[in-house]
């Protein structure tokens, strides 16, 4: 019984570290250079926090694709052939969504580190 704890307690471990690594392929960058990057026409940016955080602050040039509706709307919305870049409010959000992404086979996704909250500091 004493083992079966430790076992629990691991796969929560595994499972908790699993959520905060960084997918593999994919681009991580600054606020600071996503400002570079917004220049950029061959680019897609899209902001996946809900359409009320959208409307409160977002930036010029992303479009609004809440992170509940990524798998419906990407391929309609979404090009594969450029980058999309994802932003939300901490970069959590954008982390699920650019897996999303991934498994719909997106392979040129970036990730916005620390979000609109690292964008406004």
């Amino acid at each position: 019984m004493e083992y079966l704890n430790y076992i629990i307690i691991g796969l929560l471990l595994i499972f908790t570290i699993r959520r905060f690594i960084p997918t593999k392929g994919v681009r991580q960058i600054t606020a600071l250079k996503l400002r570079d990057e917004l220049k950029d026409i061959n680019k897609q940016f899209i902001d996946v926090r809900t359409p009320g955080e959208y409307r409160v602050n977002n930036i010029k040039g992303f479009k609004n694709l809440p992170l509940q509706q990524i798998m419906q709307k990407a391929e309609k919305e979404l090009s594969k052939d450029k980058e999309v870049i994802v932003i939300c409010q901490s970069g959590m959000r954008s982390q699920n969504a650019i897996k999303m992404l991934k498994k719909l086979g997106y392979t040129k996704v970036t990730n916005v580190k620390g979000g609109m909250s690292a964008w406004r500091s």
